[in-house]
């Protein structure tokens, strides 16, 4: 059997449950420089877009309400429609940086859906290529992204600054 190290996943899984009240998504920084190392990519009004931390594929990102809601039936409607327009901006971005065939996108609602937050609704908006699926989850159940957190960030921040 080989082994694959994923020294990364210790911080998440160590991490656990947050204290109540300590929501990743509300604590968004105000100073612009904290941005970057909380790969917090876009802040308007209503919502804010940031790379997924433990990332499925490259360029995983989360469209976030700024509202705390666990139910996006719970936003006002402006605030839903600016969500709406921010997830469409986001995957237009993407695509003209990242160049992705396709994309998955979707909202986990509720702990048993499969939520990791589950006090704060968000999108999730994965690209996709052609063969970027491979043997290493089905044999391994490891996932093998090809480029830095970091890296993908300073390619992604341009599109996002122009929102």
């Amino acid at each position: 059997m080989e082994t694959l190290w994923a020294p990364w996943r210790m911080a998440y899984i160590l991490a656990g449950d947050r204290p109540d009240g300590e929501c990743i998504f509300c604590a968004l920084p105000d100073d612009p420089a904290l941005r970057r190392e909380r790969f917090i990519l876009h802040v308007s009004a209503h919502c804010a877009v940031m790379l997924n931390k433990y990332p499925y594929n490259n360029g995983h990102l989360m469209v976030v309400p700024r509202r705390h809601v666990a139910d996006p039936g719970d936003l006002p409607d402006d605030e839903y429609a600016a969500l709406g327009a921010m997830l469409r901006a986001a995957t237009a971005a993407l695509r003209r940086t990242l160049s992705p065939q396709g994309f998955n996108v979707g909202m986990n609602l509720g702990r048993p859906a499969g939520a990791g937050i589950d006090a704060h609704c968000h999108w999730h908006v994965v690209p996709r290529w052609n063969g970027d699926t491979n043997f290493m989850p089905v044999l391994a159940e490891a996932k093998v992204i090809g480029e830095h957190l970091l890296a993908c960030y300073d390619r992604l921040r341009p599109a996002f600054e122009a929102l």
